[in-house]
């Protein structure tokens, strides 16, 4: 039984011939009068698909005495380049020879439409003898036994059908003659019965069993070219895009497409459907719903833009088909989204033009505020000029008036003391430089007289501490008493702070800042007398005497910070 069947499977797959070379193609359609060839790839996945329907195809036609085709089948790794000879763009491509000369392709596994091709194609069988679908030197066939043939062709189970009889035994010529009459008898019977005899016939076929269409026959041509040639998609899945897609479009084709490449039955070919379905058009999702707001949306290129556009997330595939718009309708629906951009541009224009005249108001009102600013800065400024300006006047007019009441206390000393001053000023104040006139004889004495005023006069008191530090606080010309002070104020500072150091004991009166910053001023070195500093022999320096007390050191700085306070406040 195992090597039964395996003759009878290689019998079966004989009946799909392997061609191995464009010579091998070029042979088989010239052997053959009606021949059909499939140009295929061993990767392909639709090719393997379809492969055993095609064999199944190959062995209906072998067996069928009224078919003269012959099938092959070609990869094209065994071509080559000679594929292109053939204008093969797709797999698997199916090429019906006639004389060598082709007469129709099918592209992509679609086995009714090779079924279609061979029948329209004019592919019987023609033998010779007396009648026609007879094989030679076979038995005659009855009109019933060729309808019955014919109904098996188109799927229609013939149960009533008579089966063939025996051939008869051979007849004398005479008797020929007589069965060829009878036939031609039964040839010339009235047209209306033979039409009748074919209703009867195609009415029980019908009741067998539906009839079955195939769904990829009312596709558009042009559409399917777009997918395959122009944009590279297989025909079996350019015509499952244009079934399942929105609309039956192009762009529905391609979304559903991107949708389910990845699918497993991607490649299977197209199963025909019963009359009743192919005109119902099943429950495919033709396209999405929005659930927010009941709006139908095309694709999902546009379902993602709406969710984008309104927030919505509530989304449903829905059979409803969007029905393309008529040329009309699209350049009505042009034209008014042409008036809405117009609308929306002339509004964005608009606003544009209120924006620009708001910042031109904004910047003339900035403007108008920073020359108000400035101008006031410029104001504050010429005010404290103008009191600057006041209080150096008025310090100048108070030092001024103080010079004039020590020149009036100078007259009035020397008118007391006949033309000569006891108290000069020296560096401390006013020094003058003219002569002292009526100095007689007794120059001598008043020499040392004196001389003893100047060494009385080196004895300050520490009770006129306050008044020598009051004296050169009133110095207010160019600050010159608040330098003063400072200086005074280092000096018994780093006495009563570091008692220790000998060096702080010893003021130089040779140096710039004695003579410029303390010495000019009144009660200054009167102050330094008074806390216990008494000049040197030489009269160059200032030195601390053993006995000064660390307590009036200590007050006097206290007394000299606080006046240097007030002075800069």
């Amino acid at each position: 039984d195992t090597v039964i069947k395996l003759h009878d499977r290689i019998e079966e797959t004989m009946t799909l011939h392997g061609l191995d070379s464009a010579e091998a193609v070029q042979a088989f359609s010239s052997k053959n009068k009606n021949s059909l060839v499939c140009f295929s790839a061993t990767w392909c996945g639709p090719c393997k698909a379809s492969k055993p329907a095609l064999e199944q195809m190959a062995a209906k036609y072998e067996a069928d005495v009224t078919m003269d085709v012959a099938f092959g089948i070609v990869y094209e790794d065994k071509l080559g380049e000679a594929i292109h000879n053939y204008r093969v763009r797709a797999f698997p491509t199916y090429v019906l020879f006639q004389s060598q000369s082709e007469t129709g392709r099918v592209e992509g596994a679609n086995l009714p439409g090779i079924d279609e091709l061979i029948q329209s194609s004019n592919c019987q069988a023609l033998t010779g003898g007396e009648t026609l679908g007879g094989s030679s030197g076979a038995a005659p066939l009855s009109m019933e036994e060729a309808r019955a043939q014919r109904l098996a062709k188109f799927g229609a189970a013939t149960t009533a059908a008579p089966t063939a009889a025996p051939a008869p035994a051979e007849e004398p010529p005479a008797k020929k003659e007589e069965v060829k009459d009878v036939e031609m008898k039964e040839a010339a019977a009235p047209a209306d019965q033979k039409e009748d005899n074919q209703d009867v016939e195609m009415k029980d076929a019908d009741d067998g069993e539906a009839t079955k269409l195939d769904p990829t026959a009312n596709l558009d041509a042009e559409m399917i070219k777009t997918l395959t040639e122009s944009m590279g998609f297989p025909l079996i899945r350019a015509q499952k895009g244009l079934l399942n897609g929105n609309g039956g479009t192009v762009e529905g084709a391609v979304d559903w497409l991107m949708q389910h490449q990845d699918d497993a039955d991607i490649d299977d070919p197209i199963p025909l459907q019963e009359e009743g379905a192919a005109a119902g058009g099943g429950d495919v999702a033709q396209s999405y719903k929005c659930n927010d707001c009941g709006k139908i949306l095309s694709s999902m290129a546009n379902l993602e833009l709406h969710a984008n556009k309104t927030g919505h997330s509530d989304f449903e595939e829905s059979t409803q088909c969007i029905i393309a718009l008529t040329p009309e309708e699209k350049a009505a629906k042009l034209e008014k989204i042409k008036e809405l951009l117009k609308q929306k541009r002339d509004e964005r224009e608009a606003q544009e033009k209120e924006d620009a005249k708001d910042r031109e108001k904004q910047r003339r009102f900035m403007g108008k505020e920073m020359a108000k600013t400035r101008e006031e800065l410029e104001r504050e400024q010429r005010k404290r000029e103008t009191q600057m300006r006041k209080r150096q006047k008025h310090d100048e007019r108070r030092e001024r008036e103080r010079i004039r009441a020590e020149l009036e206390k100078d007259k009035a000393e020397r008118k007391a003391n006949k033309g000569k001053l006891h108290s000069s000023l020296g560096v401390d104040g006013y020094n003058p430089s003219a002569i002292q006139y009526d100095v007689g004889a007794g120059a001598e004495h008043d020499a040392d007289a004196h001389a003893e005023h100047k060494k009385h006069k080196m004895k300050a008191s520490v009770a006129k501490i306050d008044d020598y530090i009051k004296k050169v606080s009133s110095y207010r010309a160019g600050g010159d008493g608040g330098k003063c002070l400072k200086i005074l104020l280092a000096y018994v500072g780093n006495v009563a702070d570091k008692p220790g150091e000998d060096k702080f004991k010893s003021i130089n009166m040779e140096n710039k800042v004695f003579k410029t910053k303390v010495k000019p001023f009144v009660g200054a070195k009167n102050l330094l007398l008074a806390i216990g500093f008494s000049p040197n022999d030489s009269g160059t320096a200032l030195v601390l005497n053993e006995d000064a007390s660390a307590q009036l050191l200590t007050d006097t700085k206290a007394k000299l910070q606080a006046a240097y306070t007030a002075y800069n406040s």
